[in-house]
């Protein structure tokens, strides 16, 4: 009989499942990313808890691997200075002449929807070290940025007009 007509089962057909790749570097964390690895955290366990069939059991089983060891590394960052731009910084600023605001977060924590961006991103590691009124380089163009205010994560966010 031809190979091609044998079933031996479905599992053998199934792409590989990998672990879900950890970001490079120290798992800095605000308050309030240390508290979304906790929910996903304790998400993935009532997950596990209830899986009902062995495929969902296990992703959920990689998830919570993944989820473990990203509140085990975590490092609760100390707040922002609020005269230099630092992890945990809300920053307002001009990026070749827009006028823009975003806040540097740990990478579990990063929406860019919300203007969260992760402290590793490229513009994160332009702003990091700058001060108000400071002209930094970004993508190649001297002067792109400009820092107009610098603020701790706790406080409300700048309206953007």
């Amino acid at each position: 009989m031809s190979v091609a007509f044998r079933r031996e089962s479905d599992e053998e057909h199934l792409e590989p499942k990998f672990e879900l790749p950890i970001p490079p570097g120290p798992n800095l964390v605000t308050t309030a990313g240390l508290a979304i690895i906790e929910a996903k955290l304790a998400t993935v366990e009532a997950l596990i808890a209830s899986a009902p069939e062995e495929l969902v059991l296990a992703d959920a089983k990689r998830q919570w691997r993944y989820w473990i060891t990203r509140k085990t590394s975590a490092q609760l960052a100390p707040p922002p200075p609020l005269d230099r731009v630092a992890f945990g910084s809300r920053v307002r600023f001009t990026l070749n002449g827009a006028l823009r605001s975003v806040t540097l977060v740990g990478s579990d924590e990063a929406d860019t929807a919300t203007d969260k961006i992760p402290f590793t991103a490229p513009l994160a590691r332009a702003l990091i070290g700058g001060e108000v009124g400071e002209a930094l380089d970004f993508g190649g163009r001297a002067d792109a940025i400009e820092i107009l205010g610098i603020e701790g994560t706790d406080s409300a966010p700048w309206p953007i007009s």
